[in-house]
């Protein structure tokens, strides 16, 4: 039986949520060293309300606590993550180093925002099933962008174009149309062009095949290569979020416990909605000492 980590997206972060990293000082000296004076206000309540600072955070959150894991024994079979969170699980897996990490984290972010500076983001619809979603989106000029669970689907597009179809979604039987704390529209062709730009900026930076399995968020399929995996990380924002079936195939994979790296347990409700067979965990929520309890449990 496997160990999963897991690594959420935008909409998790909060102001602040660097600020009590596990051996943080020695993350973030080396975060210094590559982006600056920036480091120290990545987390603060004004710079969150910008795509770069939310993804760096993500990315710095995510490698801090999975490293902490790892330190007391507790060692991921598979990573996983979703949107962003590839990059953390790219850096925990041995495929991406944390530098190169940074960099094109920090470039990620400058794209998607200056290419959608504002009016756009994804809203959350729960309750209704894609076939049934679909129908209402014709002349909608919105997107599928993530199938997080059979009835939990998020859309991309213009702030007005969601609305209409939540409104839409609502009336239809949908229990909660939610508009998340995103400022892009993220996992849909309108991010074509600046996935591009950071596929071309991945040809300078040099990636190793990973010591664990890296499952793909967008394909959920394990990917070895390590250009391959660069591929998957910079297309990512144009492409599709498979979280319900990456979860079903992390469960074909023998993976009995999935522990989700901080912020928040999003990841964790999303993965007990795919027919998990084992345990699942928010490590914000349970703590570092309840996962090390589950890890040697499964090796009994």
């Amino acid at each position: 039986m496997k160990i999963l980590f897991t690594f959420p997206g935008q909409g998790t972060q909060r102001a602040g949520m660097l600020q009590h990293l596990p051996d943080g000082e020695a993350l973030l000296t080396r975060v210094r060293a590559v982006l600056g004076d920036e480091t120290d206000r990545l987390d603060s309540d004004d710079a969150l309300q910008h795509t770069r600072a939310v993804q760096l955070s993500l990315l710095i959150s995510g490698v801090a606590w999975a490293h902490e894991l790892i330190r007391r024994g507790v060692k991921p079979d598979i990573v996983s993550g979703l949107s962003i969170g590839a990059f953390p699980a790219a850096v925990v897996s041995g495929a991406l180093d944390f530098s190169d990490a940074l960099r094109l984290v920090a470039l990620r972010g400058d794209l998607m925002e200056q290419a959608y500076p504002q009016g756009y983001g994804l809203t959350a619809i729960t309750g209704l099933t894609l076939t049934h979603l679909e129908t209402l989106l014709p002349g909608s000029q919105t997107y599928i962008a993530n199938l997080n669970a059979e009835t939990q689907i998020v859309i991309a597009g213009r702030d007005e174009d969601m609305a209409r179809v939540a409104q839409k979604a609502l009336e239809a039987g949908a229990s909660k149309a939610i508009r998340l704390a995103v400022s892009v529209p993220s996992h849909c062709a309108l991010l074509d062009k600046p996935a591009a730009e950071l596929a071309r900026a991945f040809e300078s930076v040099r990636l190793s095949r990973p010591d664990c399995a890296y499952l793909s968020g967008s394909t959920a399929r394990v990917i070895h290569d390590p250009e391959k995996i660069a591929e998957d990380l910079a297309f990512n924002m144009a492409r599709t979020v498979q979280w319900y079936d990456t979860m079903v195939s992390a469960n074909q994979r023998d993976a009995r416990l999935a522990i989700e790296m901080p912020p928040g347990n999003v990841l964790t409700g999303l993965t007990l909605q795919a027919g998990w067979q084992g345990d699942a965990i928010s490590l914000e929520r349970n703590g570092v000492d309840v996962a090390g309890h589950l890890a040697k449990r499964l090796e009994r």
